[in-house]
C-alpha cells in the first residue's frame, strides 16, 4: 500500500525571515506537517484492517480521521509551495487576468482574502480556488483541514491560520500574519497550478 510521507522543503527555513522565523518554520514543517503525514498513514492502515475484518463500524471515525490529516497534509504542502524567499509582489498574465475580471483588480482581491482569512473563526484555512463546474476563481474559508469546503474546488494559494502557523512571532494578531505573508508568495506557483486547474472538467 502507498503511504504518505514529508516533502522537503525548497528554501533553507531562515530564507523566509523577516516575515517568518526559521523558528516558526521549523515547528510547523518538522513538527506539526509531519504530524498530519504519520496520522494519515495510521489511518489508511487501520482502514484496510478494518475492511479486511469487516468492521464496518470503525471505519466511520476512521474515514474521519483520514479526511482531517490527508487534508492537513495537501494543503501544508500546497502551502510550502506557495512561498517563497522571492515572493511578494503581484501576479501576472493569465491569473492577474481572472484575479482583476474575477474581483474588480488585484487591490480588491487582495483586501478580501486578507479578511476572509483572518476571520475565519478557530483554525483553518484561507483559499483561493479554482471551481471546475463555473470556471471562475473563489475565495473561501476552510474550516479545520477539509470542513466547508466547495466541492471540486482546487486550491491554488492556501494560507494556514492555524495558531501553529504564526502565534510565536505574531501572536493572536493574525492580520500582522497575513500582513507579512504577502511578502512571500509565490505568484509563479500560484499561476502554475491555475494553469493546470483551468484545463479541469467534471
Amino acid at each position: 500500500m502507498a503511504t504518505y510521507s514529508l516533502p522537503d522543503l525548497a528554501y533553507d527555513p531562515a530564507d523566509l525571515e523577516p516575515h517568518l522565523s526559521a523558528r516558526v518554520i521549523d515547528l510547523h514543517h518538522g513538527k506539526h506537517h509531519a504530524s498530519y503525514v504519520t496520522a494519515a498513514n495510521t489511518a489508511l492502515e487501520k482502514i484496510e484492517e478494518a475492511a479486511a475484518q469487516e468492521k464496518w463500524a470503525d471505519l466511520v471515525g476512521l474515514q474521519r480521521a483520514l479526511a482531517f490529516n490527508l487534508g492537513g497534509h495537501v494543503l501544508h504542502s500546497i502551502y510550502w509551495k506557495n512561498l517563497s524567499p522571492d515572493g511578494g509582489g503581484e501576479p501576472t498574465g493569465p491569473l492577474r487576468t481572472a484575479i482583476d475580471e474575477t474581483f474588480h483588480g488585484f487591490a480588491a482581491f487582495k483586501a478580501r482574502f486578507a479578511q476572509i482569512t483572518v476571520t475565519i473563526q478557530g483554525s483553518g484555512w484561507g483559499i483561493l480556488g479554482f471551481e471546475p463546474l463555473g470556471g471562475r476563481l473563489v475565495t473561501q474559508q476552510l474550516l479545520t483541514h477539509q470542513d466547508n469546503q466547495l466541492l471540486g474546488t482546487v486550491p491554488l494559494l492556501a494560507i494556514d491560520v492555524w495558531e501553529h502557523a504564526y502565534y510565536l512571532q505574531y501572536q493572536n494578531v493574525r492580520a500582522d500574519y497575513m500582513a507579512a505573508i504577502w511578502n512571500l508568495i509565490s505568484w509563479d506557483d500560484v499561476s502554475r497550478r491555475y494553469a493546470a486547474a483551468v484545463g479541469m472538467s467534471l
